[in-house]
């Protein structure tokens, strides 16, 4: 598209636009969506995990999978999926990826449980994880993390 096509259609969009009555639109403010901002703090706060978490060829939601199987010990796909709020297809996923890295095994059809390759992982995962939890705590500070630890109570009740 050349440059006049391009201003000749910014221009008449823009006089459409503003020539018509949107009150719903005008009065919107969508800054404050509750969703769009948690969406943005999650991708925030993601990718200060996935720096120290990445290298050792895992994702968030994997390690919250093994994290939660390692301290449960034996679980279902259906108690992770609902103690972790993931949707069955990312569950599927993550499992197949966990189970091809042999870092969980199943034990019959429902029954998953941490391998010892898993938890060695795990113990190498972990100091880069609490650096990533240092750092996140040093952005939040204490009003911050106490303001999270409100909001997380409330939502997850």
């Amino acid at each position: 598209m050349t440059l006049i096509k391009v201003v000749y259609t910014t221009l008449i969009n823009y006089f459409y636009i503003m020539n018509r009555d949107f009150p719903k639109l005008e009065a919107c403010d969508p800054r404050t969506c509750f969703s769009g901002r948690m969406m943005r703090m999650d991708r925030i706060i993601s990718k200060i995990f996935r720096k120290h978490i990445t290298p050792f060829g895992l994702t968030n939601s994997q390690l919250s999978i093994l994290f939660v199987t390692a301290k449960k010990g034996i679980v279902t796909q259906q108690l992770l999926s609902e103690v972790l709020f993931l949707e069955k297809s990312s569950m599927s996923r993550n499992m197949r990826r966990l189970l091809e890295m042999e870092l969980i095994v199943r034990i019959d059809s429902r029954k998953i449980e941490m391998t010892l390759k898993g938890k060695a992982l795990l113990e190498q995962i972990i100091p880069e994880w609490e650096k990533a939890m240092t750092e996140v705590n040093t952005i939040l500070g204490n009003e911050g993390q106490k303001a999270f630890e409100t909001v997380y109570a409330s939502i997850t009740k």
